[in-house]
């Protein structure tokens, strides 16, 4: 059913070969089709630190649940949602600028009505789960646990040669196949079961899972991936596995690990089922605030010769990025998110990038309490030098659950959406 529907006067300008600038203009019909009644997200990893803080929070949204820190009395807020507290400038009232909260003119799914379900590598129950993960205020997780033990993992997908061997002590959950078809087909069942068990209209599959290394596959479209998760091609990681499971049974897949899961095989395959896919990794802390730094820096005609970025942590990630071939996915995504500032400043940068360099170490002791610590230095006038230093500490999964959140509620709108 239709919600919405309005014709767009779209203005853009074009660039020919020859440099000359028009002004062109093209009529859109835009469709928003009406929020479904159920949604469910089945997280890949909901034992892990973000699935199972996202699934803990949500149902204490849900119920109403208050706890006592040292600070006093708290409640879910999730602050570090864009949907939460993003506003939109409207207009002006009394002669200043006037805003609105985005979700209250906007029809976005409401938190408090997602359904959550989801696989694990680890059979732990949720509030064995919450409990090792050290995330939650113990009176918090007090209050959720007869709820939390409830919700027990799907077992899950687990091949050796894209997990590090530090993780493979905790996985003792897995399908019993080691055929890949098999094992896409299970998911399938798992994600079909879950959509009729709670009565869903969509299911949103979001990996949150540990780094995989990248995969090495080359597969031309969207059959070609097929016949190889047919033929059990060795590169066929899980998270293939689970985009595809999504794919076939129409329901929308995030990505939120930096391995490389979405090729343009995987997006044919999107289009030919009409869903969606996105996502290469959740930048909450160092690597977001790296995007915004270069490009305040090249915004204000100042060139980075160099940027140089370390962070220890102490929670699973750590431990899994702890061995180089999950590292080096890592590594390849922190240091992509300066390109589009180096494309568009062709001038400044001359065709050259930033000497740029990436360190994450594992040191128990901190825990989810992420350290980062960043050198940019960059060339100013008559060939002066800058240096800014930045030290930051973080809770690394208290920043990515608002985001995962943010990242639900706007694929689910925007799944709506027709041209």
């Amino acid at each position: 059913m239709i919600e919405l529907e309005n014709n767009y006067n779209y203005n853009y300008t074009h660039i020919d070969s020859d440099n000359n600038i028009t002004i062109k203009n093209e009529t859109i019909k835009i469709s928003v089709q009406e929020k479904p009644k159920k949604i469910g997200v089945m997280i890949v990893g909901i034992g892990g630190n973000n699935g199972s803080t996202l699934a803990a929070t949500l149902l204490a949204k849900k119920k109403g649940i208050t706890w006592e820190n040292k600070n006093g009395k708290q409640n879910i807020d999730f602050y570090g949602s864009i949907y939460q507290y993003g506003t939109i400038h409207v207009g002006y009232k009394d002669n200043k600028p006037y805003n609105v909260l985005m979700k209250d003119c906007i029809n976005f799914l409401n938190p408090e009505e997602i359904i959550v379900g989801g696989w694990d590598i680890c059979k732990d129950n949720l509030y064995q789960a919450c409990k090792k993960n050290k995330v939650l205020d113990f009176d918090l997780l007090n209050k959720l646990k007869e709820d939390l033990i409830k919700i027990k993992p799907l077992s899950s997908v687990c091949y050796d040669s894209f997990i590090a061997e530090n993780q493979k002590k905790r996985t003792n959950h897995l399908k019993m196949s080691n055929l890949k078809w098999a094992n896409l087909l299970f998911l399938e069942t798992d994600i079909e079961n879950f959509k009729f068990k709670h009565g869903l209209d969509k299911v949103i599959v979001l990996w949150t899972a540990s780094t995989e290394r990248f995969s090495h596959g080359d597969w031309e479209n969207a059959d070609d991936l097929i016949q190889a998760i047919r033929k059990n091609d060795p590169e066929i990681s899980p998270s293939i596995l689970f985009a595809v499971a999504a794919i076939k049974t129409g329901s929308i897949f995030l990505n939120g690990s930096p391995q490389n899961t979405i090729s343009s095989a995987i997006l044919e395959l999107a289009k030919r089922y009409n869903t969606f896919v996105a996502g290469e990794d959740f930048k909450t802390g160092q690597t977001k605030l790296k995007s915004v730094l270069v490009d305040f820096l090249a915004s204000s005609g100042i060139k980075p010769l160099s940027i140089v970025s370390y962070n220890h942590l102490g929670n699973n990630d750590g431990l899994n990025l702890n061995e180089n071939a999950q590292f080096e996915s890592k590594e390849i995504t922190k240091k992509n998110v300066i390109d589009d500032v180096i494309e568009e400043n062709p001038e400044l940068f001359q065709g050259k990038k930033p000497d740029h360099c990436v360190v994450i170490k594992y040191i128990p002791a901190v825990g989810d309490s992420k350290r980062a610590m960043d050198e940019y230095y960059s060339q100013l006038f008559l060939d002066g030098k800058s240096t800014i230093a930045i030290h930051n500490t973080c809770e690394d999964t208290l920043l990515a659950v608002p985001l995962i959140l943010d990242i639900i509620i706007f694929a689910e709108f925007f799944s709506r959406i027709l041209f």
